[in-house]
């Protein structure tokens, strides 16, 4: 007989709890899990996603444009902030007459764009992104002026020319024309004087006397080689530890190609003594031109050494020489000592007019080369020991004048004094320390000293080759 009541398969009464119910429960639980997880899923992605959106796109970064400081989007590009903003008021530059007035407006040079100093190309605006503190420039485009003729003047340059009481006359600053230019526009028809777009520079030489402080130093140099004594002169200096200065004359040059060759691997300055040896005053410009070029060209055939340091026969290269070819060289090199060589006093002259006119920067000249140098040779070993016994060091004159630097003396006027005994009467001193051998006639003199230079015996002066007061001298150098 049944009763009414819970069943054997109702334990769990009314709420259904039995084996079936309990995995229809456990499987809802899952479910909601489930659910869960994906919600929780589901917010963790979006704060995810919202985070790199912020950090990509949204976040505002500060940056500067035109000294103006603003913040845009991290993913702000040149091109969008340009045209949000109008391009900041910049635009491009208009095409302009050869007068400056506006032919088509905005027809120039595009707008400049830049990113911390470095220009971003029109075709890249678009593509590159503003870093954070980016510091951007934005400008407007430069004007084009029209396709236009232009027609040029010279402009004749300046000089400034002082070479009187310097041993050494140096070339400052090299001559150039200026450009005056003329304009006449292809569109506009115009025609405009542009003025003086190319200003002129002057030519400028100065005297200088080589005098390093705190040192005592000569210079021995050497004209009209090379020669065949100008190996036993090459074997002195060697033996005695001694660098010298060569002026060769480039005919000479040819002749002991190998003799120049050893002064420059033993260490010596090489410079130009001219060509064929000429009075430099007497020649037009053109053949004083090529006698200097051709000494030049010459010494480089020989050894192969490049030069444009000068020194002119009997030292005659004034104003005029020097407005004719200072494009040609860098410095024209007179001395401080003549010796007198070229006349045979006897070696014993040659080295007492040394020690006699020795002293801080002197710059020593005697031969190797143009005659019987055999007095040269003899009288060179007891030059150098004499010298180091007073203790001077030898330089070249290149040497000399980097020691000297800014102490060297630029001249200060002209002053003739009395030549030091031995020295003969046709030496002056001018500045002091320069020696050169002029007088009221200069033709007579030179002359004269070309008699002397083939003969070895130089005939007496004449009246009119007395000593020159001081405005006669200074006159020379004009």
């Amino acid at each position: 007989m049944s009763r009414a009541g819970k069943t054997r398969g109702n334990e769990y009464g009314e709420y259904g709890a039995g084996p079936d119910n309990g995995r229809r429960g456990r499987g809802r639980h899952r479910l909601i899990a489930f659910v869960a997880i994906l919600v929780i899923l589901a917010l963790a992605g979006g704060s995810v996603g919202g985070w790199w959106m912020w950090d990509r796109h949204w976040r505002q970064i500060p940056i500067t444009v035109n000294g103006t400081s603003m913040k845009v989007s991290v993913d702000m590009t040149l091109g969008r902030l340009l045209r949000d903003n109008g391009d900041f008021d910049a635009h491009p530059g208009n095409l302009v007459d050869v007068a400056g007035d506006m032919i088509e407006k905005h027809a120039g040079k595009p707008i400049v764009v830049s990113i911390n100093g470095a220009a971003v190309r029109r075709d890249a605006i678009d593509s590159t992104t503003i870093p954070q503190d980016g510091m951007v420039m934005v400008t407007s485009g430069e004007d084009v002026t029209e396709d236009h003729t232009v027609s040029k003047e010279t402009v004749p340059h300046g000089e400034s020319i002082d070479i009187a009481g310097g041993s050494i006359q140096i070339l400052k600053q090299a001559g150039k024309d200026g450009v005056h230019e003329y304009w006449v526009g292809k569109r506009s028809g115009k025609h405009v004087d542009k003025g003086v777009t190319v200003e002129p520079q002057d030519t400028i030489v100065v005297p200088l006397n080589p005098r390093p402080e705190g040192k005592k130093v000569i210079a021995l140099t050497f004209d009209d080689g090379p020669s065949k004594y100008s190996g036993p002169i090459l074997d002195i200096l060697k033996e005695k530890g001694v660098k010298a200065t060569f002026f060769d004359v480039g005919e000479e040059c040819l002749s002991f190609p190998d003799a120049e060759k050893r002064m420059l691997e033993e260490g010596h300055q090489v410079a130009s003594h001219s060509n064929t040896h000429p009075d430099m005053p007497t020649l037009s410009r053109d053949a004083l031109r090529a006698e200097i070029i051709a000494g030049f060209s010459n010494m480089k055939k020989a050894s192969g050494h490049v030069t444009k340091v000068l020194r002119a026969p009997y030292g005659a290269f004034g104003k005029k020489q020097w407005q004719e070819t200072s494009d040609l060289i860098d410095m024209n090199v007179l001395w401080d000592i003549d010796t007198l060589d070229w006349k045979r006093p006897g070696a014993k002259a040659i080295h007492d007019a040394v020690m006699t006119g020795a002293h801080n920067g002197a710059i020593v000249l005697m031969h190797d080369g143009g005659g019987d140098r055999s007095q040269d040779v003899e009288a060179l070993p007891g030059i150098i020991d004499d010298l180091k016994k007073q203790g001077y060091e030898f330089v070249t004159v290149e040497q000399l004048i980097k020691m000297a630097g800014d102490a060297g003396d630029t001249g200060g006027g002209t002053r003739v004094t009395e030549p030091p005994a031995g020295a003969g009467t046709c030496s002056y001193l001018i500045g002091g320390t320069t020696s050169v051998s002029l007088t009221r006639a200069r033709s007579r003199q030179r002359e004269r000293k070309v008699v002397g230079r083939m003969t070895g015996v130089e005939p007496a002066l004449t009246d009119a080759e007395k000593p020159l007061n001081t405005s006669d001298l200074a006159a020379l150098f004009t």
